[in-house]
């Protein structure tokens, strides 16, 4: 640490670094060409090193060019660092773990909500497909798509979904709007390929009382996101949740096709280790959770 220079000096270096000339370095740090000059050289001292060449113009040397980086990486992250912790003064950090297609498609359009309501929360969103297990690593609170069996947890409903198809205009102007589902058997259909959780065709095409032989597909999707945004691109239908795809409805980029109830059979849930749902901040989230899933609740009914 005997090779550390004053905080004052390091920050003429690093100031130098982005000027041409003494003169305009001491413009920006509002002292006079002398002093940084003094303190430039008192850096090299210190260093043993020579950091810029010296003429006209002021010009790293290899050594300098190799340090400067360094040096506005420190000040940089230390300006970051103070903002972070000044603006976290008074508030109360809340983590939340959810899978990164409910927070890309539902949660983070309705955020700038909850940051009005409870300015004094400060969320972290993390996202993870994975099962949470609330290590002292993990997040607070989690919202989770599933049956509600979550042993030893706290859990509260917050909504289920609709399920019904979706295509882009662009391709019902190509190849027609169908008329009822079972004419949905003659087109392209977009399909998502994993867990028990993922909206199925066959089981949709069940509840509206459609015989199922054989589907049109051309390719299976291992991401809900791709499968909707194959939809946009017109290269089939989707089967989508209605949270999944209410911007792209409601700005008309995606149709729905027939008005025909399907609720998902699973539900997303909040969860969260026993006695957490009782602190103050967390009460908060959930309320607001709650009532955001109720008005999207009643879009859908």
């Amino acid at each position: 640490m005997r090779d550390l220079p004053p905080t004052a000096t390091l920050r003429a270096f690093e100031v130098a670094t982005r000027h041409a000339t003494f003169t305009s370095a001491s413009e920006e740090l509002h002292v006079t060409q002398s002093a940084v000059s003094h303190q430039l050289r008192n850096l090299e001292e210190i260093w043993g090193l020579q950091l810029f060449q010296r003429g006209k113009s002021l010009r790293l040397t290899p050594e300098g060019a190799a340090l400067a980086p360094i040096v506005r990486e420190f000040f940089t992250s230390l300006n970051t660092t103070l903002a972070d912790l000044r603006g976290e003064k008074g508030r109360v950090r809340l983590r939340v773990s959810t899978t990164y297609s409910f927070a890309l498609k539902w949660l983070l359009p309705r955020l700038p909500s909850l940051s009005r309501q409870h300015p004094e929360i400060l969320l972290t969103l993390e996202t993870t497909d994975k099962a949470i297990h609330f290590s002292s690593a993990e997040s607070d609170v989690a919202i989770r798509l599933g049956n509600g069996n979550y042993a030893a947890l706290y859990s509260e409903l917050l909504f289920r979904e609709q399920i019904f198809p979706v295509a882009s205009p662009d391709f019902l102007e190509r190849f027609g709007a169908p008329g009822e589902p079972a004419e949905l058997l003659r087109y392209p259909l977009l399909t998502r390929d994993g867990a028990d959780l993922v909206p199925k065709w066959e089981l949709w095409f069940q509840q509206v009382g459609v015989g199922l032989s054989t589907l049109r597909e051309n390719v299976r999707f291992a991401d809900t996101n791709m499968t909707i945004e194959a939809a946009l691109l017109g290269q089939g239908i989707a089967l989508a949740r209605s949270g999944h795809v209410e911007s792209e409805i409601n700005d008309g980029r995606l149709v729905r096709l027939f008005d025909l109830p399907f609720p998902s059979p699973v539900a997303y849930y909040f969860v969260c280790p026993k006695g957490i749902e009782s602190q103050s901040h967390v009460i908060c989230f959930r309320n607001w959770l709650l009532a955001e899933s109720n008005r999207a609740q009643q879009d859908y009914r």
